[in-house]
């Protein structure tokens, strides 16, 4: 098994929601972060007084599939979340070892 974590913009995520329902994804995990890489923050104005917005909202996904799906995962994740601009987002693929569903105890593929 496998654990893909991506970070994309957030007004990408209906989007990206929808091509991975597509492809058979039926769950996954959203958080909302903050978070800088390239970017590095940038400049507002409020109230006439200019100060530096450090950390940028993003969206963090998180799936745990087989194997054999974590790269059509990937490729839908970045066809749906680029704009071909900075701060389009990172994806991240990691082996997992178990995953045990509470409710019935199921593991492996069985509980995801």
């Amino acid at each position: 098994m496998k654990k893909i974590e991506a970070i994309i913009k957030p007004f990408k995520l209906d989007d990206v929601k929808e091509a991975l329902n597509k492809i058979g994804i039926q769950g996954m995990t959203i958080t909302e972060v903050k978070g800088y890489g390239r970017q590095k923050g940038h400049q507002e104005v409020y109230r006439g007084a200019e100060y530096v917005v450090d950390f940028i909202p993003k969206i963090k996904l998180e799936i745990v599939a087989e194997d054999d799906m974590a790269q059509k995962i990937a490729e839908a994740i970045c066809l749906e979340a680029s704009s071909g601009k900075l701060g389009d987002g990172k994806i991240f693929i990691m082996p997992v070892e178990e995953a045990i569903r509470i409710r019935t105890g199921e593991k492996g593929k069985d509980a995801i």
